[in-house]
Parts: structure tokens; C-alpha cells; sequence
């Protein structure tokens, strides 16, 4: 406070209330006492700590936000943040990810929706482990310990959880039905097993899937990402490929929607088989390519197989066996990013072979380049440098030939100076010539099926979802491998095979549960004979994937969910997260519910309605980090209440811009709430004999009511609609900032008198209930001072009279042949004669068409008069 306001206050004299500039991004005025606020009256000052704690227990007593499955009269409404990783502290992150979330939750309870909005903890994770490592404690111990601290934490927000929903993953009341999906997933052929290259982390000592190496790290450690040949187990997403690109049914941000289209990667093309029977005399004697552009085939001067293509050990001659596998291992230290990053210079080395071009007969030598991958296509590309930008590189590095087969216009039979990409005539392609490549490409397509050469294609960048992990803490993968009986799945009643409670933590690349003899030797469920398990884990996405069906039924024992829980609340109506889920938790949670419909779990296609990303938080420009850029909110919250918190966070900006934090504008904030608090308990400001007409929210009979009454109604109504307009559509920051633009016209009616009660009470009321989702304490605390039944929060929202919140005028542009030249404020419907007339009667406006002929008028009400002239 100010030294001015303590001596005041000191002195047992109230401030002199007088109006004072904005303060800046804030459209609220300070009234004297220099902190937005005046001194409160013997009901009480602002408290945060009492007040919050005392509702936080008030709610968690009464249970008022325990969802029930069906609510007579209301619609279901499932509003989901996604659940915390149990890192330790619930950090100023989690309050701008969860906040909000949590007053979108209370918005829609207060529209009439019967409201589920559960909280969890997604408690499997390597953290867990590295931690185990390095501070010699059980992940067990230092996750549930986690959890138990970001429960109190979460209980500071204030947020409408229903705890009693609760979900641990790491739990084996959880992690069973994981278990559970993943026989079922076997039983249907959607989990296999496969040899194969597997990304690997060597700081992490774990196998990665394609979506967590980031731009050639490991997206956890950033430690460069390496190749290992291991048995893996993967989920075939692959089979949902077409039915991913399909989101027209949900609401997402585009840019999800197109990273998720991006990483499918959908291609259609044609497969063209080069023979190599010369060097391979049994089948298959061919190189498999695919392209897009089969209107260059006649123009291959090279084919290049991925390092990691079966047919390179086959192909290499003696005499450049060496090169290539030099080659070959230097390959497997780079990534899959590194490798195909257009800014990278590409690559190869000669096998000795050859292969046969089938359109033309011509033998084109074989090479191996780093930048083929064999996940992707047929693991082969043909070289067309005429009409390839890096492929043209490519030959002008190895001095091979650039035969040009698609003419640009106009060319003249010359060499390209660079490669030509576009569509244009067909050239040097035999019986095709003079064709429109266009023509060509489907020409030669038929032909290639025609003579068995090949056949059109469709292929894709998505590749099936490695799930197996080499770590202890996760999901143990239900799979028994027995000599005379293959892979055995685990019976359904002998789930869930545990995690040993005892684990040796040793940072070799291997499980540690192969280190514990009692958790590998096992009978074979099938024949009884010595058997071993299974020692991977389950990537921790596996919990994500289906995570929000469990909470419809958290604590059924007998199956994963309740069909007609899930039924009743799921899909998810809104989610709220980070946008970089895209591409992994997002995605893979859209497969899970395509394959549990297919298994006959649920009648849906997708797993989130409505999808909502928040933007990141960041303080002094920078990202907020725990070790570069701390920013605890325990304090702020002790200084400041949770209430502030909130508010600040949500009137930063567009939550799903993000923000940068400033001291000085959550004080700000504070001293508004202050505010907010002491206006509505100040109580009715004078009496004034009762108006003739009724001072309704409908606004009464005009004619009886004070000018007073008539502006306050008509505030009320215009705030009630601002707000509740801006928070369907997330938009928190405006929605605060009508609310402070109200309170200015209350304290200043206030000020002024002449209000009737019934308005004046009336107005409290909004102010309140329009309150409440983003300051639920002081609300709740406001709404009981002010008489009314417990709580605010089982309140509807204030309705607005749409006739009171209509403009009394407007302002028209006026243009002179589409070139704006003055405006004019009109009442509001004005005819379309009165605007034209008052538009021609504009005295710029005339002086823009003196001398010329008016040839139309053209009126868009409410908004624009165009004069056309000549």
C-alpha cells in the first residue's frame, strides 16, 4: 500500500474516493487509496488464506462436484485437462495448463451441464527411474511420494476435481487393463513382434519410437539417437492409416490436424521393379522402388536401397564389400532427421551391381545411400536427376548421367542447369514422346501393370507404433516365450503380472527385471515346461492412450471401463493440453479408440470431441524452468491467494497464445479483486424512493425508471453477454477484462447514487455469479455474505435481454467509389433511405463528387453507404 492510503487508514479516516487513470493493460480505475481498492467495512477484509481454505474443505465435504453418470434435465458434459506427469511440484506450468481448464469446467456446470472433470497422475516414466539410479530410492517410492505432494498442490488451485475418480497409472488396479488391451490387441493382430532397427538412446539406455527423437535426440535427454537391431513389439497403427487422415468430425485446431496429416505422410505412386537377376539368380530378382513421379522412369541413371535394406548384402560385390560396410556403420550413428535433413549434403557408396530399368532395358548402377530409409516405401528410390533438385546434386557429385525426360516449355534439347520439377512434355521416354507428363504419368502406369513390371501404390511416413521399452518402470508386457510353445500370451486371470517390488538399477541397456530370476523363470501357462517372461516394458503412451475412458468407471474391478459409463460420458467433449502432443499421445489415443471400436469396447470413432491447446508461459522472455528460470507459485499463492493467480494467469493474453509474467501485473490483478470484494460487500450505496416502473433484469417499463437504473441494467446485461460469450470460446483474458470494465461503472454508480435497490442487488449478483468460474473462493465466500444458498457454484449463469444489450446508434462508413471518405453515427436500423441522405449530405462527401454523375447507391445496414460515380 502506499504510504498516503496507511496514513489515512491511521488515522481512522476513510480515503477520499476520487477516479484516477487506468493503470496500465488494466481497464479499471484506482479510487483513492492507491491500490485499486478502499479499505474494507466491519464484514471483513480480503483474506485469501482463510477464505480459500475454508471452501476448499467446504467442497471436498459436500462433494458437490462428484460426477453422477445421469443427472435428470441436464446434458453430460466430460471436460478434461491432460493428467500431470508426478514430477515433484505442481509448477507455474501446471497452474496455467489447469487453471483455466478448471474454469472452463465450472462455466459449463453453471450453463446447466452435468459436469465430470477428473484429475490423475500419468505415473509411469523414465524420471522414475533415473531417479532410482541416481538417488538410490524406488520409483515406487519417489512417484508416490510425488503424487501425494502434487495432490495437496492441485488442492491450492481450487479446482472442481472429482478426486474420488482418481486415477495412478503406475498402480496395478490400472496398469492390468493395459495388460489386458494388449492380449486383446495380440488376439486381433494388432501387436506383433518383429526383429528389427530400433531408435536407441544411449544416455537413457532405451529403444525410442519414431515420434520421440527430435530432430536426431532423444526428446527427453537430447542425447544423440543411435540404431540397435532388437526383438520389439509393435501396435500395427499402420492399419488405421486412411481412417487418421479422416478429422472432419472433430473439433481441432488446424495445425494439429495438419501435423497429424504431415506425419501419416500419405503418398500414391506406382512400384517399379528393377531386375537384378544378374546378380541375384533366385527370387525375388528384383529392386522394389516406389515414386511419385513415374513420368521420369526413362529418365533413372541410378537406384539407391536404404543401408538397411535386405538386398545390400546380396548386391555388394567383393570388391566394394569393405566401402560398403564402412558405409553402413557410420549410417547407424546418425538419425533417421539427420539422415534425410534436406539442408544435408546426400550421400552413397557403389555396391558393384547393376539393375535393369524395365521401360527401357537399361542397366543403371546400384548404389547404398544413408538418405533412403528402409521404413519407408519400399526401403529403394530410383535416381532421376533431371528432374530431382537432390538427386541432381547427387549426380553431378558422382559424375552420373542427367537425362532429361519431362521438357520444360521451350527447351531446346540443351543440358539443365538445374533440375526441372514442374510438369511439361514428355521426351527420350520411347513410345510415350510428345505426351503431356500429366498423361504420361498415367500411361505408364497402366503399363507397368500391364506387363507385370509393378502396380500403383499407396504409402505412408507412419510407421507401426514401437511400444517396447528396455526400463523397469513401466508396463510389463504380458508374454511368456517357451521353446516348445512360442510366444505365449498370459491368461486374462493371471493379470496383472506384477512389477517385483525389488529391482537392481544398473544403467546397461538391459531391463532390470531381467536381473530378478523370480520375475523371468516362470512355467509355461500351455505346457507346464520352463518358461521365461517377457522383461520389456510398455511405452508410457500406453497409459495416455486410453486413460480418459477409465475415468467413467475408475474403480470398476471387473473390466477396464463400464460400457455404459463410457457410454454416457465418453468421447471426451473437451480436452485441453499442449499442442506438442500432436503427434504422439494425440495420435495414438485416435488409433486406441478406432481399435477398441473395432473390438467391440465402444460405439466411437474418436476419442476427443473438442480439442483446445493452450500456449506456453514464459517469464522475463524466456521459457520457465525449473533449473534455468524458476517460478514457484507456493509463494505467490501465500502473498497473493490462488484466487489472483488465476486471474492473472488467464488475463496474461489468449490462453492459447501463451504470456510472459510480470510482478508487477499479477498486483495489478489483485488490487482489482480487492476491489471486487469490497464493492460487493459495501452493500446498496443510498436508498431512493422506489421507481414507478418495475427495475427488473428485464429493464422494467422505461418510462418509470431513472437514467440510473435504466445505464446499470443495461451494464449488466451488455457484461453478462461479454462474458459468457468470451468464456464459451475460451477467451478468459476479455471476459476479465468486461468484469473490471464493470466495476468501474458500479463504483462509479455507486459514487453517484440513484440507483434502486433491485438493481443495484441485481448487478451484485452478475458480478458474482460472472465471478465465479475464474475466482471460485471469493465468489463462493461473496455469494454467502450476500445471503444466498450455498453454492455459487450449483448457480446458472445470468441470462441477458438481448433488447437491452442492442447499440442505441451506429457508425456507418461513408465511401465514394470504394475509397472511404467519411462516417457518420446514425441511430441504430436506420432506413436505407435516411443513411444514403445523411451519407449525400456530408459535406466531405460532396466536395469527393462535385462534378460527377451518382450511378448506384449501395446500403449495407448498420455499416456502410458506397457512392458510385463517374
Amino acid at each position: 500500500m502506499t504510504s498516503q492510503a496507511s496514513d489515512q487508514e491511521s488515522s481512522g479516516k476513510p480515503p477520499t474516493a476520487r477516479s484516477t487513470p487506468a493503470r496500465e493493460g488494466f481497464p479499471f480505475t484506482d479510487d483513492g487509496a492507491g491500490n485499486g481498492s478502499r479499505p474494507s467495512d466491519d464484514r471483513g477484509r480480503h483474506i485469501p488464506a482463510d477464505i480459500e481454505l475454508k471452501w476448499q474443505r467446504r467442497w471436498e465435504e459436500s462433494g458437490i462436484y462428484r460426477a453422477k453418470d445421469h443427472v435428470e434435465g441436464k446434458k453430460n458434459w466430460f471436460a478434461l485437462t491432460m493428467f500431470p506427469y508426478p514430477s515433484g511440484d505442481v509448477h507455474i506450468g501446471h497452474w496455467y495448463a489447469y487453471a483455466p481448464g478448471d474454469a472452463h469446467a465450472r462455466f459449463m456446470r453453471m450453463a446447466g451441464y452435468n459436469v465430470m472433470h477428473p484429475q490423475g497422475f500419468d505415473a509411469f516414466g523414465l524420471p522414475a527411474e533415473n531417479a532410482a539410479i541416481q538417488r538410490g530410492t524406488h520409483p515406487r517410492q519417489w512417484t508416490l511420494a510425488n503424487v501425494e505432494n502434487m495432490r495437496r498442490q492441485f488442492r491450492l488451485m481450487g479446482n472442481s476435481y472429482d478426486w474420488d475418480r482418481e486415477i495412478v497409472t503406475c498402480t496395478p488396479e490400472y496398469y492390468r487393463w493395459n495388460q489386458y488391451f494388449f492380449l486383446k490387441f495380440m488376439e486381433a493382430g494388432l501387436a506383433y513382434r518383429k526383429a528389427g532397427p530400433a531408435n536407441w538412446c544411449p544416455s537413457c539406455n532405451t529403444t525410442l519410437a519414431n515420434e520421440q527423437v527430435k530432430d536426431g535426440k532423444c526428446e527427453r535427454c537430447e542425447t544423440a539417437v543411435t540404431k540397435r537391431d532388437l526383438p520389439q513389439w509393435f501396435f500395427r497403427i499402420t492399419k488405421y492409416a486412411d481412417e487418421l487422415l479422416q478429422m472432419d468430425e472433430i473439433e481441432w485446431p488446424e495445425k494439429i490436424k495438419l501435423m497429424q496429416r504431415n506425419w501419416i505422410g500419405k503418398s500414391e505412386g506406382v512400384t517399379v521393379h528393377f531386375d537384378v537377376s544378374a546378380f541375384i539368380p533366385f527370387a525375388p530378382s528384383y529392386v522394389a522402388t516406389f515414386t511419385t513421379r513415374i513420368d521420369t522412369v526413362f529418365g533413372v541413371t541410378f537406384v539407391v536401397l536404404a543401408p538397411e535394406h535386405p538386398l545390400v548384402e546380396k548386391l555388394t560385390q567383393p570388391a566394394q564389400r569393405k566401402a560398403v560396410h564402412e558405409y553402413i556403420e557410420n549410417a547407424r550413428r546418425q538419425s533417421e532427421i539427420e539422415r534425410t535433413s534436406t539442408e544435408r549434403e546426400k550421400t552413397g557408396v557403389a555396391t558393384g551391381a547393376y539393375a535393369v530399368n524395365p521401360l527401357n532395358g537399361e542397366r543403371v548402377p546400384v548404389l547404398v545411400g544413408d538418405y533412403v530409409l528402409a521404413t519407408y516405401g519400399t526401403g529403394a528410390v530410383m535416381g532421376v536427376p533431371a528432374h530431382d533438385e537432390r538427386d541432381f546434386a547427387f549426380a553431378k557429385k558422382y559424375g552420373l548421367p542427367i537425362r532429361v525426360v519431362v521438357a520444360p516449355p521451350g527447351w531446346s534439347g540443351g543440358e539443365l542447369d538445374a533440375a526441372y520439377v514442374e510438369p511439361g512434355t514428355q521426351v527420350n521416354s520411347g513410345e510415350f514422346n510428345g505426351l503431356p507428363s500429366k498423361d504420361g504419368m498415367q500411361r505408364m502406369a497402366e503399363k507397368v501393370e500391364r506387363e507385370g513390371w509393378g502396380s500403383r501404390t499407396t504409402t505412408y511416413h507412419l510407421r507401426d507404433w514401437l511400444i517396447s521399452r528396455q526400463r523397469y518402470w513401466g508396463t510389463p508386457i504380458p508374454v511368456i516365450y517357451c521353446d516348445p510353445c512360442g510366444t505365449v500370451p498370459v491368461p486374462v486371470v493371471d493379470l496383472p503380472v506384477l512389477l517385483p517390488e525389488k529391482a537392481e538399477f544398473r544403467p546397461t541397456g538391459q531391463s532390470p527385471l531381467t536381473l530378478d530370476p523370480t520375475f523371468v523363470n516362470v512355467k509355461c501357462p500351455k505346457c507346464g515346461r520352463a518358461a521365461k517372461r517377457e522383461t520389456d516394458t510398455m511405452d508410457t503412451f500406453m497409459d495416455s492412450s486410453w486413460y480418459h475412458l477409465r475415468f467413467t468407471s475408475a474403480h470398476d474391478r471387473e473390466r477396464p471401463f463400464s460400457l455404459d459409463s463410457a457410454g454416457a460420458w465418453a468421447p471426451v467433449h473437451q480436452y485441453m493440453g499442449g499442442a506438442e502432443h500432436a503427434v504422439m499421445h494425440l495420435l495414438y489415443s485416435r488409433f486406441f479408440s478406432k481399435a477398441l471400436r473395432d473390438l467391440g469396447y465402444v460405439k466411437f470413432d474418436e476419442p476427443y470431441k473438442r480439442l483446445f491447446n493452450q500456449g506456453l508461459l514464459i517469464k522475463d522472455h524466456k521459457k520457465i524452468s525449473k533449473r534455468s528460470n524458476p517460478l514457484n507459485p507456493e509463494p505467490v499463492v501465500e502473498q497473493y491467494g490462488a484466487d489472483t493467480l488465476r486471474l492473472y494467469l488467464m488475463f496474461l493474453g489468449p490462453w492459447d497464445q501463451g504470456g510472459d509474467w510480470s510482478d508487477a501485473g499479477i498486483r495489478g490483478v489483485s488490487r482489482w479483486l480487492i476491489r471486487v470484494w469490497d464493492l460487493v460487500q459495501s452493500g446498496y450505496p443510498s436508498p431512493q424512493p422506489t421507481p414507478k416502473g418495475p427495475a427488473s433484469m428485464e429493464g422494467g417499463d422505461k418510462g418509470g425508471v431513472s437514467g440510473a437504473d435504466r445505464d446499470t441494467t443495461r451494464a449488466s446485461h451488455m457484461t453478462t453477454k461479454r462474458v459468457v460469450t468470451d468464456m464459451r470460446e475460451f477467451r478468459f483474458n476479455t471476459a476479465i477484462s468486461a468484469l473490471m470494465e464493470f466495476t468501474n461503472k458500479l463504483s462509479e454508480t455507486q459514487a453517484a447514487g440513484g440507483v434502486s435497490k433491485p438493481v443495484w442487488d441485481d448487478a451484485m449478483d452478475r458480478l458474482v455469479l460472472l465471478l465465479a468460474p475464474l475466482a471460485p473462493h471469493t465468489a463462493e465466500e461473496l455469494w454467502e455474505r450476500r445471503s444466498h444458498a450455498y453454492s455459487v457454484h450449483q448457480q446458472a449463469l445470468p441470462v441477458w435481454d438481448e433488447s437491452l444489450v442492442a447499440a442505441d446508434t451506429v457508425t456507418i462508413v461513408i465511401q465514394v467509389n470504394g475509397k472511404l471518405r467519411s462516417q457518420v453515427v446514425l441511430p441504430a436500423g436506420v432506413s436505407e433511405a435516411e443513411a444514403i441522405a445523411s451519407a449525400l449530405a456530408d459535406a466531405v462527401v460532396q466536395r469527393h463528387m462535385e462534378g460527377r454523375e451518382i450511378v448506384r447507391k449501395i446500403y449495407v445496414p448498420n455499416r456502410l453507404v458506397n457512392v458510385v460515380v463517374k
